[in-house]
């Protein structure tokens, strides 16, 4: 019991210890999430995307729509017939490989379509993070700040190490918007080998 209780002293006593070093140092906290959510360019790049999502989801639906119409159809046909019975016939079993085919198609794509939307959204954020480097050193500088933390690692952070709002302020300034251009890939290609960008 002895030992149990000074192993739970330990990390106390630790932290005793580093606190006086600590109090020297200028801790500051970011909300990373908050900047990119209610910067002007975070907000036009959001609803950029919706619209692009809202786009191809529209695409989807109508590739998607026959298939799953046909599979219906064929089911309804199909639904007083034995496996055997299916079987015998040369003309189902024809449709139903075809729209096996053609859902594993519709799958493809979706993972395309889905790859395209990832990369449009990499592709108008990579200028927001490079603005935000010289920004957030910027900060750093003129508030002497020796440690800089975002705010998703940590459990409790006061409103007054926060620099998010001075950070969210010069990034309006300096990047109110960006181009969100949707990504496309080539036909048939697999979203495995989609290029990078």
């Amino acid at each position: 019991m002895k030992s149990f209780k000074s192993l739970f002293l330990l990390p106390i006593l630790l932290v005793g210890l580093a606190a006086p070093a600590m109090a020297q140092q200028n801790i500051a906290v970011i909300n990373e999430q908050r900047v990119l959510r209610e910067s002007v360019v975070g907000q036009h790049i959001r609803t950029r995307l919706e619209a692009i999502g809202t786009e191809v989801r529209a695409e989807l639906t109508a590739i998607g729509q026959p298939i799953q119409q046909q599979t219906e159809q064929l089911s309804a046909e199909t639904a007083s017939m034995t496996q055997q019975a299916i079987q015998q016939r040369p003309d189902l079993m024809q449709r139903i490989e075809s729209l096996n085919q053609q859902a594993q198609q519709f799958e493809t794509e979706r993972r395309r379509r889905e790859q395209e939307l990832q990369q449009t959204e990499r592709q108008a954020m990579q200028p927001v993070y490079e603005a935000l480097n010289p920004i957030l050193e910027e900060v750093v500088a003129q508030r002497h700040i020796d440690i800089l933390i975002d705010r998703s690692n940590l459990v409790f952070a006061g409103p007054t190490v926060d620099i998010s709002d001075p950070v969210i302020a010069l990034l309006n300034e300096r990047l109110p918007t960006v181009p969100v251009n949707r990504v496309r890939l080539p036909e048939g290609a697999p979203a495995a080998a989609a290029p990078q960008q």
